[in-house]
Formats: C-alpha cells, structure tokens, sequence
C-alpha cells in the first residue's frame, strides 16, 4: 500500500500548474469532416486550462506540412523577456479521424491527443487533450484559438459552452495575454 501512495504522489507531482481529475478522460466529440488543409497556418492562444510549459503571453502554435507527411507544430510565446519556441510533430493516427491528433515535443515522449473539437477554420478553434494515468485519475487540457489576438466575446461564449457541453471544468480556465506582441 505504501508503494502505491507513493507512487499515486510522484504521478500527482507530474500535474503541478496542470488540470488533473479523478477518473478516466472524458470522450467529447471531435469536429466531423476534418479539413487538416483549412487548419494548417497560425492559431493565437485566446485561453486556457493552465499548462506549466506555456505561461508567458504572446503564445501563439503555427502548423505546417512536412515532406514526410506529418505535422511540423511550433509553438512560440514570449516569456522571461525572451521569445520562446518549441518545435514538435503531429500525426493523425487514424486517417478516418482526422480531427483525433496525436502530437509530441519530444523523441522519448508518446503521442497525446490533440483533439479539435470544432473549428471554422478562419476564425475560432476549440480543442482539447486528455490522458488517463490507470484510469485512476486523468491530466486534461483545452485551447481557445483564433486566428487573430483577440477574440469576440459571443465567439469565446460559443467556445465555452461547448467545452461545457462536454463536461469539462472550465473553473481553471485562464485568458492569456496578447497585448503588446511583435507580428513577424
């Protein structure tokens, strides 16, 4: 008993700055007739459930085929007075489901879920990512997107209540800041 309290702690520490739940993830539905093509291009971070690897402003994910066929992520933000980018790839494990998305920032890390829950390819994207740890607890996290800095309030409602919708707990949610940014 002793070594599954400790290991139950070390799993919790992994969550720090994240959203953690008891229970396996939830199973929202996912954006039917997924166009990668449309998707592809700049997203600009409007909110968030908090993360521990993007907490400055200014954060901003660019998409882009690769000749390989997978998914070039890089993803900026400005943090520490330095602008900051981390380069990851993305692939769609099933091609029946293209709005199911795996993505990794590191050669010794799994795939995990990216989710698009809806998107109008132009203006607004909502998407979410989940993990189960043993079906014991779950690490979830949900994007805001839009293809501009800022977003029109009805637009981040519509967002809300989707994500509502689905059962996920907003409480946590943070708005991040896109004021004062360079455009390259």
């Amino acid at each position: 008993m002793l070594v599954l309290s400790v290991f139950m702690a070390s799993l919790m520490s992994l969550t720090w700055a994240q959203t953690s739940r008891w229970g396996p993830c939830p199973t929202p539905k996912v954006q039917p007739n997924f166009s990668l093509e449309k998707y592809l291009g700049r997203w600009y971070e409007i909110a968030k459930l908090p993360t521990r690897f993007a907490r400055g402003k200014c954060i901003e994910a660019n998409y882009s085929l690769r000749r390989d066929g997978t998914i070039r992520v890089l993803n900026k933000q400005f943090y520490k007075e330095k602008t900051r980018s981390a380069e990851g790839t993305a692939v769609i494990p099933d091609p029946r489901e293209p709005s199911r998305i795996g993505v990794s920032f590191s050669y010794f890390t799994p795939y995990s879920p990216y989710l698009v829950l809806s998107t109008d390819y132009e203006e607004v994207a909502v998407v979410y990512s989940c993990t189960d740890v043993l079906r014991i607890f779950h690490i979830e996290f949900a994007w805001v997107l839009s293809r501009a800095r800022f977003l029109p309030p009805e637009t981040f409602r519509y967002a809300e209540e989707l994500l509502l919708g689905e059962g996920i707990d907003l409480s946590p949610m943070t708005f991040t800041d896109q004021t004062g940014c360079k455009d390259d």
